[in-house]
């Protein structure tokens, strides 16, 4: 299996229909006087990139080097589009700004968990002419040393014949692959494709048949390269993996691992990007159909257009996954893992502490407070931190076995280090709705009480189990005759 780290080194261009997903969540509580609609209170609002904008920030989140390519409106919206691609260290000097043009936005109105109402804001009108050949221009000029091409589509104007003519041919002439997320029932509109990425659904369109069965996916595919001229494609099928066929050879079916399924939007941008990004890391067509069909596994777990990261991929595909080692969060992972956790309409509680020798006491903790919400984060101070809090002579477990510990108890969902002078960022980019500490606390003591209760959160102290402690265990155990003697 190719290195992942290789990703690093890859450059990869995405052209396509970029969006803005918004997200605005809330709460009804009364049925407005005016007509007899819900009243919605909004609580908060976040903003991510959709379509060909979420294929890049999948190649971000997995390490490459992303330059994109597109149509945004002139207004407010298209300078929030390209300000988050740039936020994001993607090259956006390719995404044209189109005046009269609304920038493509998809609002989801969230309220007590469910989404209530879609918004959609665009226009599949073809982009102007000047916007293809200033997009073009932009291209021959910046597709220099990519290792691939990614196209987009969401039938929003902006591939036309011309443009996707165009692409083609400057990824012709530097040797580059093509591939391409389709949509509609003319692929022939994608000649000189390397690889197309229909799901099973826009096969049986594009081939104009019904596909029931094996044979039926492989009539439909045999149409496809008939039509399109294209010599590879990538049938995703869901929760069955996916085929790739290529003229000439018996497909490959590429089968996936049972996951429990959120959310299947945004599944073939992941799937198109690894796709991507594995050949110009050096993969071969099966290694990076493997690896894509790893990472649609992962993302489907989510909620909304979502990324998949490197360590992620990494744990899914080896052996570390076995002692639940994915658990474990970095603090600049937890805004991310928050927005991920509140779209699924969940509850997150924190509790925090050196948790060094873990008892009965610990443990009785954990399972309380995984009770008063959905997802259990447990924070834990690193071996600098607790000889800082504790003394000499503490951490009796270091922080690598405490965190392994801590990843194999059911309980847990996410466990994260810090230390101490951290704990305010952590709380800050977590925002949890309930920290709990042990009910040897008072809650003047509970360091972190008055940020969480800034922001609508509170405070639970949990009751503690009578005659444990991390201390007395310690102690016990340093008083036995013959302790440490060999």
């Amino acid at each position: 299996m190719i290195d992942l780290s290789l990703f690093s080194d890859c450059r990869v261009w995405v052209i396509g229909d970029l969006m803005l997903d918004e997200y605005v969540w809330g709460e009804v509580e009364r049925i407005s006087p005016e007509a007899p609609v819900p009243v919605l209170t909004v609580a908060r609002e976040e903003h991510t990139l959709g379509g060909a904008g979420n294929v890049a920030a999948n190649l971000v989140a997995l390490g490459a080097r992303v330059a994109a390519a597109g149509v945004a409106g002139d207004d407010r919206h298209g300078a929030m589009l390209r300000r988050r691609l740039q936020d994001l260290g993607i090259d956006a000097n390719a995404v044209v700004a189109e005046a009269g043009r609304p920038t493509t936005r998809k609002t989801r109105v969230i309220a007590d968990r469910q989404q209530v109402l879609r918004i959609d804001r665009e226009t599949p009108r073809a982009v102007r002419a000047e916007t293809v050949a200033a997009i073009l221009a932009r291209l021959e000029a910046g597709m220099t040393s990519a290792g691939a091409v990614l196209v987009s589509d969401y039938g929003k104007g902006l591939l036309t014949r011309q443009m996707l003519a165009g692409i083609m041919a400057a990824a012709r002439r530097r040797g580059m692959p093509v591939l391409v997320d389709p949509k509609g029932d003319d692929y022939s509109r994608y000649a000189g494709a390397t690889l197309i990425t229909p799901n099973r659904k826009e096969a049986a369109q594009a081939a104009g048949i019904a596909i029931v069965d094996e044979a039926s996916l492989h009539r439909a595919a045999s149409i496809i390269h008939e039509r399109s001229g294209v010599e590879r494609l990538v049938v995703t099928c869901g929760p069955e993996g996916m085929v790739l066929f290529e003229k000439g050879r018996t497909p490959r079916v590429i089968r996936s691992e049972a996951r429990q399924v959120f959310d299947v939007s945004g599944a073939g941008d992941t799937v198109i990007a690894v796709l991507g990004l594995a050949l110009a890391a050096g993969a071969d067509w099966i290694e990076a159909a493997g690896l894509a069909n790893a990472a649609a596994g992962i993302v489907v777990g989510k909620v909304g257009t979502a990324t998949v990261s490197r360590k992620e991929l990494a744990l899914a595909l080896g052996s570390a996954g076995a002692d639940r080692l994915d658990k474990l969060k970095d603090i600049d992972e937890l805004e991310a893992l928050a927005a991920e956790v509140r779209k699924r309409g969940q509850r997150i509680v924190l509790t925090n502490g050196c948790f060094d020798f873990l008892h009965a006491g610990h443990l009785n903790l954990f399972s309380a407070s995984r009770r008063l919400g959905d997802v259990l984060v447990v924070a834990i101070d690193d071996d600098e931190s607790v000889r800082a809090i504790k003394g000499p002579g503490r951490p009796v477990i270091s922080v690598r076995e405490r965190v392994r510990t801590l990843c194999a108890l059911d309980a847990v969902d996410h466990v994260v280090v810090f230390s101490g002078r951290d704990l305010g960022k952590l709380i800050d980019r977590l925002r949890p709705d309930v920290l709990t500490k042990g009910g040897n606390y008072s809650p003047d003591d509970v360091v972190g009480r008055r940020r969480v209760e800034a922001y609508g959160g509170r405070v639970e102290l949990i009751p503690i189990t009578e005659g444990f402690s991390s201390r007395a265990v310690i102690e016990s155990i340093r008083r036995e005759p013959g302790v440490g003697n060999g």
